[in-house]
């Protein structure tokens, strides 16, 4: 839940392969990654992301904490911070969509698709999936913040961070430890959302995640319908 009237948006200089080759062909812009928090604390980072660090293609909902930025020779990660005023209204719209991905979470795919080819399509959408373009794309929407020009899944990452300027709350390196003004005690979560998050996947295991993510992303592009099951409407 929301604890005040504000909705952070958090950019991330991720330290991966990919997120280096993306800093390459971007003329050196430093964000790859992007992700929501719900108050100050800066530790519980609500996203679509990798659920292992080496096992890309492993990947959905996901509350990441500086953990899964800051490993190895890596003791602090940059982040570019704006805080999104949000009326009581929007709050709603904002925590009922945060919550309805969490408790579908399983039913949610990675939209692979649409991010590896936003340079060239600039976004688009498959029902039932995200990533953390269109999944925070789609939480600034609601927010009502600002005014979107474009659909909120056409909005990459340099583009919310044009798009968001006016509400910069900080732009610094935080470090792998938490330092909350509210003294929240997050062991516990950051215990359980790192759990296994750095283990070693075999090539093996990395193929096998890729061709399955594969098979349902075709599945759901061909049909043009909903995942079948139970759940037949989707928050997107």
């Amino acid at each position: 839940m929301i604890k005040d009237d504000y909705i952070y948006i958090v950019l991330v200089k991720a330290h991966t392969g990919l997120a280096a080759v993306s800093r390459f062909l971007s003329g050196g812009y430093a964000y790859s990654h992007v992700a929501v928090c719900m108050d100050d604390c800066f530790q519980d980072f609500i996203t679509f992301s990798r659920r292992r660090h080496y096992a890309p293609f492993d990947a959905g909902f996901m509350h990441e904490t500086r953990s899964c930025y800051c490993f190895g020779r890596h003791d602090r990660v940059l982040l570019k911070i704006f805080r999104l005023p949000l009326d009581e209204c929007a709050k709603r719209r904002v925590c009922h969509f945060l919550e309805y991905v969490e408790r579908h979470q399983e039913q949610y795919l990675f939209n692979l698709y649409a991010m590896v080819t936003m340079p060239v399509l600039h976004g688009f959408m498959i029902r039932g999936a995200h990533n953390c373009m269109s999944f925070v794309g789609k939480v600034v929407a609601l927010s009502g913040a600002v005014h979107l020009e474009m659909p909120y899944y056409r909005y990459d990452i340099r583009a919310l961070d044009s798009l968001l300027e006016p509400y910069l709350y900080t732009e610094c390196y935080f470090y792998d430890h938490v330092t909350s003004q509210s003294g929240s005690n997050l062991s516990d979560l950051s215990e359980q959302a790192v759990s296994g998050y750095m283990d070693r996947v075999s090539l093996r295991e990395n193929i096998r995640q890729f061709l399955c993510l594969n098979r349902k992303l075709l599945h759901r592009v061909r049909s043009g319908v909903h995942e079948a099951g139970k759940h037949k409407k989707w928050y997107t």
